[in-house]
């Protein structure tokens, strides 16, 4: 039998990319987060009292394929951790968007969690009273208005003031296969936009602290004793599927890649589908009533009071969407243009969304998406400069 070595280097292309596909799909631990490698880190804890910065998706997977969550693991091994520290949802990611959580007790382990989105977002030097050492384990979603990375900042910087060093457990970025979106201008700094990036920065949550820690972003340029332990295999060009929902309205993969693009209806009166199942895949409002879909947003954990609630919305089902390698400003620009009173469209948030005056005033002038994003290339340019710098990974 004749062998064709054309035909055996496609069949094994093809089989190797199903592997693959397979293994992130099912969160195999071919790819390894950095909370798996604990040889990596387990040394620099041992008969230290440890601070540790988490959430719900702050999970290790173990050989059975199971997840256990890195507090659970850190105790099993004799880790003593001394205090919790809680973003923006809470330590187990239920509760809404802005709504402040209080201090409280983890009922599993007796714990004292500290809220890093209730009276303070930044751990004050009491809080850090008696720590030796703190670990950062988050999945972030890699979008600059999604708050994690805002608490990484204020963790940093607390760190450095304490002389406390910081652990930055790495994890995969969803959305780490492309770079876009207008920068942050310095005036419009706030919670929702800490740094000078793009929407979309491209960077693992280990990449962005460095970047963070080392172009002087922290106040008064203080740096902190900063390391980053590394995933295995990790390539930002594939797959990964989130073994939980990062927070309570991105629920899936669909959502996670919309995220970037529809968060900016978040500073409109257009609904992006709180208060339905469909978070994150739909857009719509009350008066689009020339559109066939239909959702109507009610009161539900993680989204009590969700805009137009009670209200059926007319509008688009994006959960078929092809996958986004770029923002979307069609949807948004088709939004303005679709809306009846332009005066109420834009609502205050928009601006620090964006992280510039100029969208808005791109869109009510008339602007394409073409033109719109050949403005955004100068400082696209120079982020990409400086991201380059920091990259662990391909």
């Amino acid at each position: 039998m004749k062998f064709n070595l054309v035909k055996y280097k496609i069949t094994f292309f093809l089989i190797f990319n199903v592997l693959c596909n397979f293994s992130f799909s099912q969160n195999i631990n071919y790819n390894s987060v950095g909370a798996n490698e604990t040889n990596n880190y387990l040394k620099d804890l041992i008969n230290l009292k440890v601070g540790l910065v988490g959430n719900h998706t702050s999970l290790i997977q173990k050989k059975n394929g199971k997840y256990i969550h890195i507090v659970d693991s850190l105790i099993s091994l004799k880790i003593e951790i001394k205090r919790i520290f809680s973003p923006e949802h809470g330590f187990r990611g239920t509760a809404d968007a802005g709504e402040l959580i209080n201090n409280n007790i983890d009922s599993k382990t007796g714990i004292e969690i500290i809220s890093l989105y209730g009276k303070n977002k930044k751990p004050t030097n009491n809080q850090l009273l008696g720590i030796d050492v703190l670990v950062f384990d988050i999945q972030d979603v890699g979008a600059r208005f999604y708050t994690y990375i805002s608490t990484l900042h204020y963790v940093m910087e607390a760190a450095a003031e304490n002389n406390i060093k910081l652990i930055v457990l790495d994890r995969p970025n969803p959305n780490g296969h492309y770079v876009d979106g207008p920068v942050r201008k310095l005036e419009l700094k706030s919670f929702i936009g800490m740094h000078p990036v793009p929407i979309v920065h491209g960077m693992t949550i280990g990449e962005y602290a460095l970047m963070v820690n080392n172009e002087g972003w922290l106040n008064n340029k203080v740096k902190c004793d900063l390391e980053i332990i590394q995933m295995k295999n990790y390539n930002r060009y594939l797959n990964y599927n989130l073994p939980v929902k990062p927070s309570p309205n991105l629920p899936n993969q669909k959502s996670i890649n919309l995220y970037p693009s529809l968060c900016l209806f978040e500073g409109t009166n257009v609904s992006i589908g709180r208060g339905t199942n469909l978070q994150f895949q739909t857009i719509g409002h009350p008066n689009w009533k020339n559109y066939y879909f239909t959702f109507t947003p009610k009161s539900m954990p993680g989204a009590k009071h969700p805009k137009h609630i009670n209200s059926k919305c007319y509008g688009l089902d994006l959960r078929k969407h092809k996958k986004l390698s770029e923002i979307n400003l069609k949807w948004l620009i088709l939004a303005y243009k679709n809306s009846k009173n332009k005066t109420s469209f834009f609502l205050e948030s928009f601006d620090k969304l964006a992280g510039t005056y100029e969208l808005k005033k791109q869109i009510i002038g008339g602007k394409t998406e073409k033109q719109i994003k050949k403005s955004w290339i100068g400082d696209l340019e120079k982020f990409n400069a400086v991201r380059a710098k920091y990259l662990l990974y391909d």
